[in-house]
């Protein structure tokens, strides 16, 4: 049964969550705008790194992200996919996890229908929020390191239609910068073709480079906030 909590996602609140998925219970963290940041009307949910690799919802890299975007007055979610910490099922090597990833994003669109839906992964969560962007029509994705080359089928996904950012790093010791940059070049034409954000002398987990990545994640994202909800509009 999922656990009801305060639509608002209200300011610097944050709230641990279990959400019902195709199989079985996810365990989520909603958190609000952080610290002095106008809420807008966006929620992201934020993708987590490979679960066979000890990727989950409190990786650094998806801690940064998520605070990157509370502080431009996003509201959050992260979950864990299936199988990871609370989340019941077993890895699924993309498909399955792409199902959680969609039950979560029905239940924040029912949760707060005024607000845009925004999506954004690091590595396999990359790749799984890029699988369905077609799909759930976000108003913005964010990729941050997207293991192309990495096993999956990166040439059958569907190209999003909204605004795109994709961070990379320059020293990434397990996704191949060169293989996202082909990738990313097969896909020139695009009516929103992605703004990528080469990181010099970053790994893949950005040691000692967080806050530039934070700092990557806010710039890029900033032509893309729709005015703040009307309640937190200046007089």
């Amino acid at each position: 049964m999922t656990t009801p909590i305060p639509p608002s996602f209200a300011n610097d609140a944050s709230t641990t969550l279990v959400l019902a998925g195709p199989a079985g219970a996810l365990e989520a963290i909603v958190e609000g705008a952080e610290g002095d940041a106008a809420p807008v009307p966006v929620v992201a949910i934020v993708c987590h790194p490979l679960p066979t690799e000890g990727g989950t919802m409190h990786n650094k890299v998806v801690t940064m992200t998520a605070r990157a975007l509370r502080e431009s007055g996003v509201g959050t979610v992260r979950f864990n996919f299936r199988g990871v910490g609370g989340s019941e099922g077993s890895f699924d090597n993309g498909d399955g996890e792409a199902d959680d990833l969609r039950a979560v994003a029905a239940w924040v669109r029912d949760q707060r229908p005024d607000a845009q839906l925004w999506l954004a992964g690091f590595s396999f969560g990359a790749y799984v929020s890029l699988r369905l962007a077609a799909e759930l029509e976000p108003g913005m994705l964010i990729s941050i390191a997207p293991p192309a080359g990495r096993g999956w089928d990166f040439a059958a996904l569907a190209a999003p239609q909204c605004p795109w950012l994709v961070i990379q790093g320059e020293a990434d010791e397990i996704v191949d910068p060169a293989a996202v940059y082909a990738w990313l070049d097969g896909l020139k034409g695009l009516p929103n073709p992605p703004e990528l954000v080469k990181m010099p002398d970053t790994s893949h987990f950005f040691h000692r480079r967080l806050m530039d990545l934070r700092g990557a994640i806010k710039h890029g994202v900033r032509a893309y906030l729709p005015g703040p909800t009307p309640a937190n509009r200046p007089a």
